[in-house]
């Protein structure tokens, strides 16, 4: 998969990932939604709150901005931006109702509302120029970049800026092999502490292939500026292994 162009890339992973995408995942996050969050501290080794860390500085704020968290999950990077900022309005948008449920208690706990909308992010259903930040973090091995990004461009006002995180594709091939013996371990760890169901078991492959033929920080620094970005700004941490992501939909004029 290496330097394989993005369009090629995509149809390569849509070929192979459609009918899990379409079918199985909704199963296994309905599955870890009740203990989400602590299965992530658990297999990052404790390293999830400084993941969640790296990623908000790298997020620029003003007051009474909205935003759009896309696969939202539970909620967890909406109510870190309304601790910053909580003059924020903050959206929300995910598939797994299961998940927004635990990130709705979760906001209201914090004392926070996030309008939550539960549906597919290859199509949202958000105006052109709508928000002035988007972010999306730990999502994106799951989904059709290209058309998940164009979406995001499209909502972004002007000038709006997009933030990505997720697990990369490491440019170094003993840091990719490493990584992938790493992932099949977590997977397996977690899965028996957590006692996950036959979905989330049938799919341990699947997260380590989808990682496997995912891109590099580079590479979707390109993709990015293919689809008009612009300052676009890739960052790799932990040998490649994770990429933090900037970019900015053009100003007007």
């Amino acid at each position: 998969m290496d330097q394989l162009p993005a369009d090629v890339r995509e149809s390569v992973r849509d070929e192979k990932f459609s009918s899990v995408w379409g079918n199985d995942l909704d199963k296994v996050f309905a599955n870890v939604a009740p203990y989400y969050d602590v299965a992530n501290y658990v297999a990052s080794m404790g390293l999830w709150g400084w993941f969640r860390r790296r990623f908000m500085k790298t997020i620029e704020l003003h007051p009474q901005e909205r935003g759009l968290d896309v696969c939202a999950g539970t909620n967890a990077i909406g109510i870190a931006l309304l601790k910053r900022e909580p003059t924020l309005e903050m959206h929300a948008m995910d598939r797994s109702a299961e998940m927004q449920a635990v990130g709705k208690r979760n906001a209201e706990a914090a004392g926070f509302h996030i309008e939550s909308v539960i549906g597919d992010v290859h199509t949202l259903p958000f105006p052109d120029n709508h928000f002035d930040i988007v972010t999306l973090q730990f999502a994106s091995r799951h989904l059709r970049i290209q058309q998940v990004f164009s979406e995001i461009y499209r909502v972004l006002k002007p000038g709006g800026r997009f933030y990505h995180c997720d697990m990369m594709r490491p440019t170094n091939r003993i840091v990719d092999a490493m990584s992938y013996g790493y992932l099949r371990f977590v997977l397996w760890f977690t899965a028996l502490i957590f006692r996950s169901n036959e979905a989330s078991l049938q799919c341990k492959e699947y997260f380590v292939s989808a990682l496997r033929m995912f891109y590099s920080v580079p590479e979707l620094s390109d993709v990015l500026r293919s689809l008009g970005y612009i300052n676009v700004n890739g960052k790799s941490a932990q040998f490649g292994m994770l990429g933090f992501h900037r970019a900015v939909k053009p100003p007007v004029g």
